[in-house]
């Protein structure tokens, strides 16, 4: 049995993804017999509810958002404990305050080098262009600085995508361990053929095929979105499209007024509960899903669709893994051709064999690489349980 201390920038019932990723790692290292502590920042929201109920995993709320009170708490506390313990830091660089600047964590971070130090890096450092404002690339120095101390403590490192993995060995000379340990899908797979039969007759009335798309409709993903749902609706007369997750129904608002064409043809659900994700997604023929570095194993939008079965168009780029030119449920784009993303979906719609084919193939890639059961074992048996960089890289 192994004791964890797990910190992390936020957690339910605060949004976002490294927030649902730590709530399914908690909850699974729990399950698995291990005593587990979260700690987060203050939610913002009542005490009653700052936090979903966990067997076995006890939920801290910090003062700050690890700010200097936070860490005199931290030391406090783990120091009060006893037996041995870990640390799984889930590092995003701006997560922990500060405007991303939170030199004084990652120090505390290094003052614990007494403690055994686990970190998954989600992100490493913001980038440095030459192109960017000075700030912007002020930024960037001092988060690899952080990145650079952070690692330098770690007793052993994983990373969402193995991209992030030379970046981390420029910044550390130590022997560090780095694993590539891919992000699963945090909406679990809801079987009710009843619901999603509701959903698809109330999107489709006359039986049209559904496309759907599952995100947060950030500034970078909205014009690769936005192009390729015009492109699609303009080539087929009676593809309907379904958006998912938060900032959907804005977004899907948004579209309408810029094509009030397509009024009837695009729904916004809106920020839904889990259960509700996974019947609407069940009830998709084909997911579009552009990213504009394109899919890799940190899209957890990606991964929803594949635990789904559900059939994922979507580009690729430069973080795009080897692995998504096998045989994954994916069809593959370039990230600059939108019509292109049109055409592939509608082929997919007008061909139902293909669509079962890669059903079945997302189905089975998520099963065999990405379902958190292969998360929980790398970080409580890494020896045999880490997916090697390189060996799907």
């Amino acid at each position: 049995m192994t004791t964890w201390h797990i910190l992390t920038g936020e957690f339910p019932p605060q949004p976002g993804g490294v927030s649902d990723y730590t709530h399914a790692v908690a909850r699974g290292l729990a399950a698995s017999g291990d005593r587990v502590t979260v700690w987060a920042p203050p939610s913002g929201v009542s005490p009653e509810t700052a936090s979903p109920a966990l067997d076995g995993v006890a939920v801290r709320r910090l003062p700050d958002r690890f700010g200097l009170n936070a860490l005199r708490e931290l030391d406090r506390e783990l120091d009060r404990g006893r037996g041995p313990h870990r640390l799984l830091v889930q590092y995003v660089p701006h997560a922990f305050g500060w405007k991303a600047l939170n030199v004084p964590f990652c120090l505390w971070l290094r003052s614990r080098r007494r403690d055994s130090i686990w970190v998954m890096f989600h992100e490493v450092a913001f980038p440095i262009d030459r192109r960017q404002r000075l700030a912007r690339n002020l930024v960037g120095v001092v988060t690899r600085r952080m990145a650079s101390i952070v690692a330098g403590v770690a007793e052993r490192a994983y990373v969402s995508i193995p991209a992030w993995e030379p970046v981390l060995r420029e910044l550390t000379s130590s022997p560090l361990p780095i694993h590539w340990l891919p992000v699963p899908s945090t909406i679990p797979v809801v079987r009710d053929p009843s619901a999603i039969a509701q959903v698809r007759l109330r999107l489709t009335a006359s039986r049209e095929p559904l496309v759907g798309h599952f995100g947060t409709y950030g500034a970078l993903i909205r014009p690769q979105l936005d192009n390729a749902l015009t492109a699609l609706l303009s080539a087929s007369n009676d593809a309907r499209v379904l958006l998912l997750g938060r900032g959907s129904d804005r977004a899907a608002a948004d579209f309408l007024q810029a094509h009030p064409e397509a009024r009837g043809r695009v729904t916004g659900a809106g920020d839904l509960p889990p259960r509700d994700v996974s019947v609407h997604l069940s009830a998709c023929d084909v997911l579009m899903q552009p990213y504009p570095d394109g899919i890799s194993g940190r899209r957890t939008s990606a991964m929803a669709g594949l635990s789904h079965a559900r059939p994922v168009v979507t580009t690729g780029g430069p973080l795009t893994e080897a692995i998504w030119r096998q045989p994954t449920g994916v069809v593959l784009c370039p990230a600059e051709e939108p019509g292109e993303m049109a055409r592939q979906t509608l082929a997919l719609l007008g061909d139902r064999a293909r669509r079962l084919r890669l059903s079945e193939e997302a189905r089975a890639v998520y099963d065999a690489r990405f379902d958190i059961r292969h998360t929980i074992a790398a970080l409580r048996a890494p020896a045999r349980g880490d997916v090697e960089l390189g060996a799907a890289s």
